[in-house]
């Protein structure tokens, strides 16, 4: 006999805590299903600890800038305060214990094992079947995207899980691909000495965003002594015990290190999802405003195709906590999502890019506004780098998406996700007073070049 629970949630990420967390604290009988860690990838590969260890990095970076404002300094890396902090502090040495600890205490019963949706409401963990009453929710995130490169499989290859674990910076390292991921850890381990070559296989670094923002992080990658190779696909790789030889575009690039950041994956078949008749060749689920992808099954996070983000699987956790408890709720509402690309200079971005809005058909106009012609940019000097782009539909008047990069770019994005969400009108964006002299007065700035 299958064991009953009003609620089943396979998958504990960021956002399937949360809802497994308040569904047991408003009386519901819940069971939280988790194979790995308790809390996801953020906060034992992804968002804390790699955040501790770009933190550490820019603060080296900002000392080196010293000589150009304020006089002279020496800087020696040390990588191993960064390991014991990601150890200590992100991840009690990848331990989830407390995570289970606070599900428990919040009503919940935790299962460790590797959960397969059998049916409209029922699910098989192991062996064990398991009948939900009210609704299944899924939260099973991603996992690294390893590409079929011959001789790639086999070897000690890093992913982000690897890279993050490291207890010390490598002589060399070699990066495959120029997403976020694969930038952030290229930059912040040479900040530590470590000679970095970064391969992209696609014509500009970080893709998915405004090619000025990638071209702005490629120049300061390159200043900082980092090779960026962009068209340029890895066709196979050599280790011979001690480094990684990649063959790519004619040429070899050899490291100590094999850092692979070409995207994530998800298996929906593994998943069982095709028992509810969905496509489990899909990259995603669609879903509903409540999330729902059938009768009864909710499903949150990165399978969700929105953004592989902590933010959005919480945001998307109260949504479907909500209508499971028969709250009143809105719709998910996705055209003033934000991202931020954490390297220096942030690469903060909302909405629709001018390359998106433009095949949406919108009457588009954009604007740039450059940060070091600022005011606040010209005080700041070095390590002033960054750029504001708004991209405007100028049939409605208002914003549809926005680029705000720079030293504090993911911090002036506020702003800017607060009007593409609202749909302020650009005249009222206009006539608002800016702080002077701040970052986000060059918002101001990239306003008055609109029609």
């Amino acid at each position: 006999m299958a064991e009953q629970a009003d609620v089943i949630v396979i998958g504990m990420g960021p956002g399937g805590e949360a809802a497994a967390a308040r569904l047991a604290q408003a009386g519901l009988s819940v069971v939280g299903i988790e194979k790995n860690l308790v809390g996801g990838e953020c906060p034992y590969y992804g968002c804390i600890p790699s955040k501790m260890m770009i933190r550490a990095a820019d603060s080296l970076a900002e000392a080196r800038r010293v000589p150009e404002l304020a006089g002279t300094v020496q800087v020696a890396p040390d990588f191993a305060p960064v390991a014991r902090r990601i150890r200590d502090e992100a991840t009690d040495d990848w331990d989830d214990t407390v995570a289970v600890e606070r599900f428990e205490k919040a009503g919940g019963r935790f299962i460790r094992g590797t959960a397969r949706i059998t049916g409209p409401r029922t699910v098989s963990v192991d062996g064990q079947d398991f009948e939900a009453a009210r609704a299944i929710l899924l939260n099973t995130g991603t996992e690294p995207a390893v590409p079929p490169i011959p001789g790639l499989a086999g070897t000690l290859y890093w992913t982000n899980r690897e890279a993050i674990a490291a207890t010390e910076a490598p002589e060399s390292l070699v990066v495959l691909g120029g997403g976020p991921i694969g930038l952030e850890l290229a930059q912040a381990f040479a900040r530590f000495g470590t000679r970095v070559e970064v391969l992209e296989a696609l014509e500009a670094l970080l893709p998915l965003e405004e090619p000025e923002a990638g071209q702005l992080v490629q120049d300061v990658l390159t200043a900082e002594g980092i090779g960026v190779r962009t068209g340029t696909r890895a066709e196979r790789i050599d280790h011979d015990g001690t480094a990684f030889t990649v063959t790519a575009g004619g040429r070899t690039y050899t490291g100590q290190r094999l850092l692979v950041a070409t995207g994530r994956r998800t298996d929906l078949a593994a998943l069982g999802l095709g028992s509810l008749g969905l496509d489990t060749g899909a990259r995603t689920v669609p879903t509903d405003g409540h999330l729902r992808i059938a009768e009864g099954v909710y499903a949150i996070g990165d399978i969700t195709g929105h953004g592989a983000f902590t933010h959005m699987s919480m945001y998307q956790a109260r949504i479907a906590a909500d209508h499971i408890l028969g709250e009143p709720t809105t719709g998910a509402e996705y055209h003033a999502v934000p991202r931020v690309t954490f390297t220096d200079p942030e690469v903060g971005a909302v909405g629709l890019t001018e390359r998106q809005a433009r095949e949406k058909d919108l009457p588009v106009a954009t604007a740039i506004a450059q940060i070091p012609s600022s005011a606040r940019g010209w005080i700041h000097k070095a390590g002033n780098q960054g750029l504001i782009k708004l991209v405007a539909d100028t049939g409605r008047g208002i914003l549809v998406g926005a680029t705000s990069a720079g030293p504090t770019g993911g911090e002036v994005l506020s702003m800017l996700t607060l009007a593409v969400h609202e749909r302020t009108p650009i005249h009222r964006l206009r006539k608002m007073i800016y702080a002077y002299p701040t970052f986000h007065r060059a918002v101001e700035d990239a306003l008055g070049q609109l029609p």
